[in-house]
């Protein structure tokens, strides 16, 4: 299929003006196709030739203004539309479509608890072009009318108040002008809570299977719901554009949310049905409020071409930390942000495919794709947060409402963006774009301290080019009367300026010193020698989270870049975060740690070792939590146990009495993950993993079952995961992650090795036969991370130099051998 090119989508807006979309489809004629009718009128502005995009099973008519065209002239996903008079025109198009099962176009889904289907439409990119004809690029705005015929007993979801006709047949309300990828339907037999607030409908929906679990947490979603619109109308003058608010949780989802106007859709993973962390909670939260900022960054103002993904991302990303800290019960968001957000943007800099916040060359379809990724969702946030920092948050909300006022129901560019900035300040805007937004990479900050006695200075020692504007932290040691750590007591922070113009005073030198305090810039930071010594007595004693996120992240930093022995963090680790009370902190560390130190950075002779520590820390913890004040610290600790254990006694009594002593009750969560550990301990086995799904047939039970399968120890079971993967089409893309996630074990490199080679050869086919969504599931999930040598990634690097790629495929395969490069030089310290 051709993708579009930047220039293409140029050449077409200047000829056409699109007014309206009227689009009928029939879900009623099979399990595999379905049928879609699109009339669109449109105008020619001078006579010429151009396309219109589609993806069918099968094109069955076509006409221009009355007049047949031939669907045989269908070439690859356009249908040319040749010698156009200037003026206005209908094309009709008819034609069969498939269903997806990878999470493009229309996905459909059967649930396996109670055999009830469910149909969602994720167009975003080019993926409308499997649901209806289209002009499809993000410029060609117009107005869509939405017919939908339906089995009996469905509900139809769409992006304004859906009305039922009669006879299945379900009517949406025209939208206003809103791109191509953003229109969305919802089909199936879903479970509703329905309110109204300020006017308007809203609406929260699941399958029928997850109801007891949605209306448990009805008045929580829908409570964080108003206070988010209300938030957001305090802050931009132009009001919610659409007509209703509706918030679909939907199975196989392969994003966290999509913010179709009026009709946003999530995985259903965020409908809980086994116990969450109180974090968790609150990422769940942060994904309302970042799509709810997309109703105005985004739909109401949407990006001109992908090169300005950020104006959508990277707003939402930011409003939607900052809003939620200001309107809900949740007021510490930015934590959760540093530890784990933060990390993904640092990380993703990093590497050779990084690119600016705004890059400048984006040339089809394609590459924009590649491009939502830590840079566009965590850097540009962090940019923004900057931004606000420099500019102050009265100024900036001044501007975003100016560009609002501009350019509703339009599209912009950064250049309209930065023009509507400049407004509301005498700063200089525009230079601050050219270093924030068209550089790549991660600064880095040093502190270097001088002087003597009550007279020291602070130079920053700046590696980057960037401006930024931050706040040192200065704490003095104050001792503790018990044997907990030397409490760490916070002077006025200082704010400067880097580069700096003069040395900054500091008066008597402090224990520690610790620059971006607040974390209000985006820059890796180090620490001075006395600062560090500090750091590994006294960390779990700073008395701010946020504070101690920066440290965590600066030792994070320090391991990925070998100025930090792996070991060391462990040790750093096993003394402070029994002590730690923030959750996210605790989940971000342990996650390193398991994931990337014990998994990755260290060789198999250090890996018990490891994994002792960490059991030994997360026992402490369980410990600490005996008395039930901690449930989401307890639950935490207990994952993480279960996640390290290298003999399988105490997660098998778990399991077989169903709950840890003390608490929590194994819920089904904890259950398949107890399983999946004794799979890869070789403690169970296929007759324990069907008992199991007996008892859970859910959607995620069967995920479970997939990933035990995947992790078993034989060599039947390793051929039989990797068939189900790369032999077969049949997974869907949650069915292909979890066998994933289950095939490669550093337990059992010996047994996996075969299959290292196999995965390059398997996986090029596979990204070329099965698509964007399957290709990237492929490379994060598939790939033999553990298998950190130097034969792998000669293998890698010689795919990547002969083999012929999809772009989604070779992008994640460019990151992962980077990765496993960093892993091998960490290994070498």
């Amino acid at each position: 299929m051709s993708v579009l090119t930047r220039d293409e989508a140029q050449n077409r807006a200047q000829l056409l003006d699109v007014h309206r979309y009227t689009i009928e489809l029939d879900l009623t004629t099979g399990e595999e196709t379905f049928e879609s009718r699109t009339a669109i009128r449109f105008t020619a502005r001078a006579d010429g030739t151009t396309f219109v995009e589609l993806k069918p099973a099968e094109l069955r008519s076509a006409t221009l203004d009355g007049q047949p065209l031939d669907p045989a002239a269908l070439t690859g996903n356009r249908l040319p539309l040749a010698d156009l008079a200037a003026g206005e025109h209908e094309l009709r198009v008819h034609a069969t479509m498939r269903y997806s099962r990878t999470g493009e176009g229309m996905h459909r889904f059967t649930d396996p608890t109670d055999g009830e289907t469910y149909l969602y439409t994720q167009l975003f990119m080019d993926d409308v072009q499997r649901v209806f004809t289209a002009f499809d690029q993000p410029d060609l705005k117009a107005v869509f009318e939405l017919t939908v015929t339906a089995p009996d007993g469905w509900s139809v979801l769409a992006n304004g108040i859906t009305e039922h006709l009669g006879d299945g047949r379900w009517q949406a309300a025209p939208t206003p002008l809103i791109s191509t990828y953003l229109v969305a339907v919802a089909a199936g037999p879903w479970h509703s809570v329905t309110t109204e607030h300020r006017g308007l409908p809203f609406g929260i929906h699941c399958r029928r299977s997850l109801a007891p679990h949605l209306d448990a947490d009805a008045d929580e979603l829908l409570e964080i719901t108003r206070q988010c619109f209300d938030r957001y109308h305090e802050k931009f003058d132009e009001p919610y554009p659409f007509d209703s608010y509706d918030q679909a949780f939907v199975p196989e989802f392969n994003a966290g949310a999509m913010e179709n106007p009026g009709l946003v859709t999530f995985r259903d993973e965020f409908v809980y049905r086994s116990a969450v962390t109180d974090t968790e909670r609150q990422t769940r939260a942060m994904v309302v409020a970042h799509e709810m900022a997309h109703m105005w960054f985004g739909d109401l103002v949407t990006l001109r071409w992908w090169d300005d993904i950020w104006l959508n991302e990277s707003f939402a990303e930011y409003m939607g930390y900052q809003t939620l800290t200001e309107a809900t019960r949740f007021t510490d968001t930015w934590t959760d942000f540093g530890v784990v957000r933060k990390a993904w943007g640092y990380d993703a800099d990093q590497r050779p495919s990084t690119h600016p916040v705004a890059p400048e060359a984006v040339p089809d379809t394609a590459s924009a794709l590649l491009n939502f990724d830590g840079i566009s969702y965590a850097k540009g946030a962090s940019a923004l947060r900057q931004l606000v920092t420099w500019l102050g948050e009265k100024d900036f909300l001044a501007g975003i409402n100016t560009h609002f006022a501009r350019h509703r129901f339009g599209n912009a560019t950064l250049a309209d963006f930065i023009d509507s900035l400049a407004t509301t300040t005498e700063r200089d805007v525009h230079a601050w774009a050219d270093t924030w937004l068209r550089t790549t990479g991660v600064d880095t900050l040093i502190p270097v301290v001088t002087g003597t006695g009550s007279e020291h200075a602070l130079t920053v020692e700046h590696h980057g080019t960037r401006p930024h504007r931050i706040a040192v932290g200065l704490y003095d040691t104050d001792l503790a009367d018990d044997d907990s750590p030397a409490r760490l007591t916070p002077r006025e922070r200082l704010h400067l300026d880097v580069p700096q113009s003069a040395p900054q005073p500091l008066g008597k030198r402090p224990a520690l010193l610790l620059l971006n305090d607040g974390d209000l810039t985006y820059a890796k930071i180090r620490f001075d020698s006395r600062s560090f010594d500090t750091v590994r007595a006294c960390l779990s004693a700073l008395p701010d989270p946020l504070t101690r996120a920066v440290v965590w992240n600066a030792l994070r930093d320090a391991v990925r870049d070998g100025e930090l022995a792996p070991a060391d963090y462990l040790d750093i680790a096993r003394a402070h975060l029994p002590r730690e009370t923030d959750l996210a902190l605790v989940q971000g560390v342990l996650a390193f740690a398991g994931t990337q130190i014990a998994g990755r950075y260290v060789g198999p002779d250090q890996r018990p070792a490891a994994l002792a520590t960490l059991g030994s820390l997360c026992r402490d913890l369980i410990r600490r939590t005996e008395d039930g004040d901690h449930p989401g610290l307890r639950l935490i600790a207990v994952r993480h146990f279960i996640d390290v254990a290298a003999h399988p006694e105490t997660i098998t009594a778990w399991l077989t009495e169903g709950t840890v002593p003390g608490g929590p009750e194994l819920d089904p969560d904890l259950r398949w993950r107890v399983l999946a550990r004794l799979a890869v301990l070789g403690a169970t086995d296929e007759d324990a993993i069907a008992a199991e799904l007996d008892r859970d047939p859910s959607a995620t039970g069967q995920e479970g079952a997939a990933r035990c399968r995947a992790a078993l120890p034989t060599e039947a079971a390793k051929e039989k995961a990797w068939a189900a993967m790369f032999a077969s089409d049949d997974l869907s893309n949650y069915l292909f992650t979890a066998t994933a996630q289950g095939f490669w074990q550093p337990e059992q490199a010996d047994l996996t090795r075969p299959y290292v080679a196999r995965f390059y050869e398997d996986a090029v086919a596979l990204a070329a036969r099965r698509g964007p969504a399957i290709a990237d599931a492929a490379g994060r999930w598939a790939f033999p991370a553990h298998a950190v040598d130097t034969d792998t990634l000669h293998l890698g690097e010689n795919c990547l130099r002969d083999a012929d790629l999809t772009p989604a495929l070779r992008r994640k395969l460019v990151d992962q051998l980077d990765d496993l490069a960093r892993a091998l030089k960490v290994r070498s310290i």
